[in-house]
């Protein structure tokens, strides 16, 4: 039989990462994408891949309209932000179950390169809004003519 040295400080560290992921479950890090969610009711979900064109960004939107959605860009910042009105001819008193929140809501995005505003084009159709960020034009190389004397 081997004896075996004990190390009390060996569970720690995945002790630690299971506390983090409790928190981060329950206080979901929107103030690491610049997000205040204590103003808004509600967040949107957020798909982010790349294109042949450029990043898209496609952002879920069932029952807000078209007009209740601002998109601005702001030192390289993304910001969408709008609102879904609450619109029921139910009574509250009548309501078994009430899930689907109503209110304000923003998502803000970190762009990696500065991108003229005027070249984002943003879609809106059956609840979801498509914004297409353009890949950067390449710096391409200057041609300076010289003339030597």
């Amino acid at each position: 039989m081997s004896v075996v040295k004990c190390d009390p400080f060996k569970y720690i560290a995945t002790l630690q990462g299971r506390i983090n992921r409790l928190f981060e479950d329950a206080f979901p890090r929107s103030a690491m994408e610049g997000e205040d969610l204590s103003t808004c009711a509600w967040r949107p979900l957020v798909d982010i891949f790349e294109s042949d064109d450029g990043v898209v960004v496609q952002m879920d939107l069932p029952g807000v309209q078209k007009d209740d959605v601002t998109i601005e860009v702001k030192n390289n910042v993304l910001n969408v932000h709008g609102l879904r009105a609450a619109k029921s001819d139910v009574r509250e008193d009548r309501f078994y179950r009430r899930e689907r929140t109503c209110g304000t809501f923003q998502r803000a995005f970190s762009l990696h390169t500065a991108i003229a505003p005027e070249t984002i084009k943003a879609t809106f159709k059956h609840g979801v809004l498509t914004i297409l960020i353009p890949h950067p034009e390449e710096d391409k190389p200057k041609k300076i003519s010289v003339s030597i004397d």
